[in-house]
């Protein structure tokens, strides 16, 4: 049945899950990163999971609701850690230099995987749709999933603009 669904699945999802590895794998590698990808890359990743919410679920308030409140319960709990001590902020670069992590490349895999075996959950047994466990559990997981990817990067941002206000200090004396 496995290679049934695989068969039946379409090409440009193997060329999103590729991308999805790459994009994930670079990050598991110290470097630099932009403001810019920052920013964006929670953006389209919270995209791809309310997405995946309403393809599942249409235009339900309950699910979004789900989706929602995940998302604010990891956004609250992950801003309550540091970030790592060797992360910096360049300003003048606007660029970030961070330590190699797995938690972007999981939290990608997290997203992509719960949009395709929902979609082919769906596909298979549509009578799913209309479970409440089911309706309840997969906005919250998806939710879950971009609270993290959110709080990453307003941790970064309020990195950015402390390092800003110092220099603007430090400049203005």
């Amino acid at each position: 049945m496995l290679i049934q669904i695989l068969l039946h699945t379409p090409k440009w999802v193997f060329a999103v899950f590729a991308l999805l590895v790459w994009f994930g794998g670079k990050q598991l590698l110290s470097g630099s990163v932009g403001l810019t990808r920052i920013t964006l890359m929670p953006i389209a990743m919270g995209a791809l999971s309310l997405m995946g919410v309403a393809s599942a679920f249409g235009d339900s308030l309950g699910a979004l609701l789900g989706w929602a409140a995940a998302a604010a319960v990891m956004i609250a709990l992950v801003l309550r850690r540091p970030l790592p001590a060797s992360t910096r902020y360049e300003a003048a670069a606007r660029r970030f230099h961070l330590a190699g992590s797995a938690v972007p490349l999981a939290l990608m895999m997290g997203i992509f995987f719960t949009k395709y075996v929902v979609g082919v959950a769906l596909a298979m047994h549509p009578e799913l749709r209309h479970d409440s466990v089911f309706a309840v559990a997969i906005p919250v997981l998806y939710g879950a999933f971009s609270g993290i990817f959110a709080a990453r990067a307003l941790r970064l941002w309020k990195l950015a603009i402390a390092t800003d206000a110092m220099a603007s200090r430090a400049g203005a004396a």
